[in-house]
């Protein structure tokens, strides 16, 4: 190779394995012996060996001048004198001859590379689409089937439809699981809808159906083993048909284990339906034509809430509510009761027995439950005979409705009473002793509301110390 001096004279540099020696001809004399053996062949360099891989000698190379190992070639520069014309133009065309070789052996070399990528899609003529398909899929080998993700269930647990092979025709739908009679609502499928039909019987139920509505139909019977095949069910409501008791199965509710509601109001009942199952809370029974209640017709419903019996015929109930600890409300309104039931559930919160025929009530019967907040006994035959001093001193109870009897005096009640509506009796003086037995600063009654119109007491009968006891009373009518 080519190079200069400090003093700007061209030498040339020659490569002979790992050593370099630099000759310049112009620094001293040379005689023709030393340019002969600078400008013959130089020996073949380890340095300058590239494999070919079989590749034959360069064109424009001196074969002698190549090594006799089958798959190489060298690259040498001839030396020459650089003050000399021939030997000026020697290296000149010797400079392009190695820059051509450098071009031949780059291209060589890309050939070679080609030719070992090309041999791994010999078997494949469409090698370029398996390497596209490679750049999109990060998971794609060209010697391996198109891999496919491994299927994964729908996240959100929705059971596919049956697979059939292709070709062949869809298998028959299955049968709709909804009586023709109902509708079953594909946004509610545990429950049927049979009201307002017209049915005359009742239709078959499914096992999935929790809620089922048979009310303002034209029923008259529920046979045996009806609900035996949807012993789930939680509402039953066959209100507002013709159901009478001689046609109710002996048993027709007792395998429905998880039975909340029953609704059998409005029917042509004369009797209590039982036996009823322990998971019962709410039982409606009111509007029809039951005349008693036996002490065990509603035993071991220990989880009742409320028992609707009102408007029947009910003359007797006995001890028939002992039993039913859990019980909140109790309706036995528009019957034909002559006493108040023997003992009421301790849980009572709610107690209606008007327009019924009561005309008295126990010494401390509402001490048993303590948690008593409403009693209305508005139109009974009550009598200030009937009525103990501490029937009605509860502190618990806030509204009493005892209008419409045949008071003639104001019954003593607790301090803690909000509401009294004691309209339409016979109550001809206005006693402050009923309300406050103590009047000053602090004893004074909580009283809110008091009606006393429809009575025979005057407007000025009312004593001085009144407003002093009733100061909480926004509303007093006489």
């Amino acid at each position: 190779m080519l190079g200069e001096t400090a003093s700007g004279k061209k030498v040339v540099f020659l490569a002979a394995g790992r050593q370099d020696r630099a000759v310049g001809c112009e620094l001293r004399p040379c005689s023709r012996a030393e340019k002969a053996r600078i400008l013959a062949p130089q020996p073949l360099s380890s340095q300058y060996l590239i494999r070919n891989s079989g590749a034959g000698p360069w064109p424009g190379t001196d074969p002698g001048a190549l090594s006799t190992h089958a798959h190489s070639f060298a690259l040498t520069h001839t030396p020459f004198s650089p003050r000399s014309p021939q030997a000026e133009g020697r290296g000149h065309s010797e400079r392009f001859n190695s820059r051509d070789n450098m071009q031949w052996a780059s291209v060589l070399l890309l050939a070679g590379l080609c030719s070992l990528s090309w041999a791994q899609y010999d078997d494949d003529p469409h090698w370029w689409f398996h390497y596209l398909r490679s750049q999109q899929s990060t998971y794609y080998d060209p010697y391996e089937p198109y891999p496919y993700e491994p299927y994964e269930p729908y996240p959100y647990g929705v059971e596919e439809g049956p697979a059939y092979a292709y070709g062949s025709p869809p298998p028959p739908p299955e049968p709709r699981d909804c009586p023709q009679e109902c509708d079953c609502p594909p946004n509610f499928p545990t429950a049927m809808y049979c009201d307002n039909r017209n049915l005359k019987y009742l239709p078959f139920v499914p096992s999935r159906m929790k809620y089922v509505y048979f009310q303002n139909n034209q029923i008259s019977s529920i046979q045996e083993g009806v609900f035996d095949n949807a012993t789930g069910l939680l509402w039953i409501a066959l209100h507002g048909n013709q159901i009478t008791s001689d046609r109710v199965g002996r048993k027709v509710f007792s395998k429905l284990r998880h039975l909340e509601r029953l609704y059998l109001d409005h029917n042509n009942l004369t009797r209590m339906p039982g036996p009823l199952p322990r998971s019962l809370k709410e039982l409606h029974l009111d509007h029809n034509q039951i005349a008693r209640v036996p002490n065990n017709a509603l035993e071991g419903l220990e989880n009742l809430t409320a028992l609707y019996l009102q408007h029947n015929e009910i003359q007797e109930v006995g001890s028939a509510m002992r039993g039913l600890r859990s019980l909140i409300l109790l309706d036995l309104s528009y019957n034909h009761l002559r006493r108040v039931p023997d003992g009421l559930p301790s849980a009572l919160e709610q107690l209606y027995l008007e327009h019924n025929n009561v005309y008295s009530v126990p010494d401390s019967y509402f001490r048993g439950s303590p948690k008593l907040l409403y009693v209305r006994l508005s139109h009974n035959s009550l009598t200030n005979n009937g009525l103990a001093s501490n029937t009605f001193n509860s502190s618990s109870i806030l509204e009493l409705d005892l209008s419409y009897n045949q008071l003639q005096k104001i019954p003593p009640v607790n301090t803690n009473l909000e509401n009294l509506y004691l309209q339409g009796n016979r109550i001809n003086e206005f006693s402050i002793s009923s309300f406050c037995t103590v009047v000053d600063v602090i004893n004074f009654s909580k009283l809110q509301v008091l009606r006393l119109d429809g009575n025979e007491i005057q407007r000025n009968a009312m004593p001085e110390d009144a407003p002093l006891c009733l100061r909480q009373a926004s509303l007093i009518e006489i």
